[in-house]
């Protein structure tokens, strides 16, 4: 059973979330906050799975209560609801250890799919959300920094899996598309942070999008 906290300010949201992840069989609400410091607070208490974690509030925002959440409990998996005004936020929120984010205007399977991937390992992300944090990470990083001078060493293989991160693309879609098996996807990803210096998924886009790899 994957275990969830929700914040969110709005009663309306959290309840509208609550009711969706209790119409499955695999995951289960523990809890609701309507604030960072509360969320916080949860968190702790809880020991929640997966955080699903809204970016403006009232007193502490979403940034700080990730990154609070995360220090005192790194095991927990956070993914930011974001809307369309957070974009200023997004590239902190990756830098606060936020493993996924989702637009709030996703269809609801795609909220459930979320829980689900983050509670694997996996990194989660909306198209459209991954192509405004892609862009707003790049733009705060300025050109390359070298890392991929590595892709030259880059086989075949691990450059068309980079070119579907940077696309968004889970794991599971990556195997579908390239008809190989999820370990080997995992395999490849493994390698590409290794090669990269690169700590997740997101920052691995952002180099694709630098060097060129990804698809327009």
């Amino acid at each position: 059973m994957i275990t969830v906290l929700i914040v969110d300010d709005q009663h309306l949201v959290r309840a509208g979330v609550r009711m969706l992840c209790e119409s499955t069989e695999d995951i289960v609400v523990v809890g609701e906050a309507a604030d960072g410091a509360q969320a916080v607070r949860s968190a702790e208490r809880l020991r929640p799975a997966v955080v699903l974690m809204d970016l403006h509030m009232p007193g502490m925002d979403g940034i700080a209560a990730t990154a609070e959440i995360l220090r005192r409990h790194p095991a927990a998996r956070v993914v930011v609801l974001t809307t369309f005004d957070d974009d200023d936020r997004l590239y902190p929120a990756l830098n606060a250890g936020a493993c996924g984010f989702l637009g709030k205007d996703v269809e609801p399977t795609a909220v459930l799919d979320a829980v689900r991937r983050a509670a694997t390992g996996d990194s989660p992300y909306s198209p459209t959300v991954l192509h405004r944090v892609v862009t707003r990470a790049a733009l705060a990083w300025g050109g390359t920094d070298g890392r991929l001078a590595a892709s030259a060493s880059l086989t075949e293989r691990e450059r068309e899996v980079l070119r579907l991160i940077a696309a968004g693309l889970s794991n599971s879609e990556i195997a579908t598309r390239m008809h190989i098996g999820l370990t080997t996807v995992k395999t490849h990803v493994s390698n590409l942070m290794t090669k990269t210096d690169t700590p997740n998924r997101v920052r691995l886009a952002v180099l694709a999008i630098q060097e060129g790899l990804a698809d327009d």
